[in-house]
């Protein structure tokens, strides 16, 4: 006696997926543009679109008597930021905190990160990163303000320096650029470290063979190889320092950055396209500063 056997048909849906699936295996560049689509379009949306938003309104002016936005265009604002010698200086001032910063960092930055790479024991190494690491989970706000008591008049840095014979910073320029060194230190150790990580040993020991002293190899051998990370590094510390209002109000005094322009314009004189224009002027710099590391190649290899 002969059986049949019924053959059951594969369901449409399954065969439609398992085409797609098919289809997206053989083309990598249409898997990726649908992973991607979503925060693509998240990112122009969101940012991009906030940009041309701020850019029109850069160009729009305020009613001197109502205080209203007049939708008009004109170029006041940007006249006003280039010929006034005030907004001048803050400009330039911006520019050297930032500068001031990043170095302040990368001098800082380059012994500890050697330490932890190539002298420190595994375990001592896990535990200063940890340690190094853990002041980012705290607030922005409590570190910015235990540094306002350590700086005050009388207070710890000038109980430090009263031996001898000098004081401490008070509220002023050096106490922003303290402050914000102490802030974006770990954004340029963590990179530094991870490139000497990556420094093979025998290229030390090999330099030391050749009679070659700690200079010539730190700067023959160690700072080309290193060089990438320690832009990569300034990439972070010099656009967190220009885009910086907090540090500024909390421990600068009266002193005046480029962010609070931009800031005091929006909360206290509501002159949002005033505010709009000189929001430019980061965007500008940070723009300058990415294409002149781009022209050294330093970040092809990062």
């Amino acid at each position: 006696m002969t059986t049949a056997t019924a053959t059951v048909p594969r369901a449409p849906a399954q065969s439609r997926g398992h085409a797609v699936s098919t289809f997206l295996h053989h083309h990598v560049w249409v898997r990726l543009a649908a992973l991607l689509s979503l925060p693509m379009l998240w990112l122009v949306v969101a940012y991009l679109g906030s940009l041309a938003a701020m850019l029109v309104a850069a160009f729009w002016t305020t009613n001197a008597f109502t205080g209203a936005v007049v939708h008009q265009t004109t170029l006041d604002n940007f006249h006003e930021l280039v010929t006034q010698s005030v907004y001048r200086k803050v400009a330039l001032r911006s520019l050297g905190v930032a500068a001031g910063v990043t170095v302040i960092d990368a001098l800082i930055a380059l012994p500890m990160a050697f330490y932890m790479a190539k002298v420190a024991s595994r375990r001592a190494r896990q535990l200063l990163v940890v340690a190094i690491l853990t002041p980012l989970w705290a607030s922005y706000l409590v570190k910015a303000y235990a540094w306002r008591v350590m700086l005050a008049n009388g207070g710890l840095v000038s109980w430090l320096l009263h031996p001898l014979g000098m004081k401490g910073p008070g509220y002023s320029l050096g106490a922003v650029i303290i402050t914000l060194s102490y802030l974006w230190l770990p954004f340029m150790l963590l990179p530094i470290f991870a490139g000497l990580e990556r420094l093979p040993d025998s290229l030390l020991e090999a330099s030391a063979d050749q009679g070659a002293r700690a200079w010539r190899t730190f700067r023959a051998i160690v700072l080309p190889l290193l060089f990438p990370a320690i832009v990569a590094g300034s990439i972070f510390t010099f656009s967190l320092s220009l885009g910086d209002y907090i540090t500024v109000t909390v421990v600068g005094g009266t002193t005046q950055l480029a962010a609070n322009v931009i800031y005091d314009n929006i909360t206290t004189g509501g002159n949002l396209p005033f505010a709009a224009a000189a929001a430019f002027f980061p965007i500008i710099a940070m723009l300058a500063y990415l294409l002149a590391v781009r022209r050294t190649g330093a970040l092809d290899n990062v």
